[in-house]
């Protein structure tokens, strides 16, 4: 009997909780296309390999004094002329 009524009070504690399933945005047919079914598979891995092997090793070619052994250049600004805030007290 104790197991039949702790049965259902966790039955009816799921049952109360549970809120109904929504999408955060509108499905179409392009979504269900074998190749897109595929990137969802294969978009975590890339993300991965970019967090954990591509941008590390960015980061240890573009050190300054290795710059010119492995023929890094410096990204050009993405800011344009702008120039990016030196928390330096610089009198100009």
């Amino acid at each position: 009997m104790k197991h039949v009524l702790l049965a259902l009070t966790v039955c009816a504690t799921l049952g109360w909780s549970v809120s109904p399933a929504r999408a955060h945005d509108a499905y179409d047919d392009s979504e269900s296309h074998p190749l897109r079914v595929a990137a969802y598979a294969l978009h975590p891995v890339g993300f991965a390999l970019e967090w954990l092997v591509a941008r590390p090793f960015h980061f240890l070619l573009s050190e300054p004094h290795l710059e010119p052994i492995f023929g890094h250049v410096p990204h050009e600004n993405p800011y344009g002329d702008y120039r990016a805030y030196q928390n330096e007290a610089v009198p100009e």
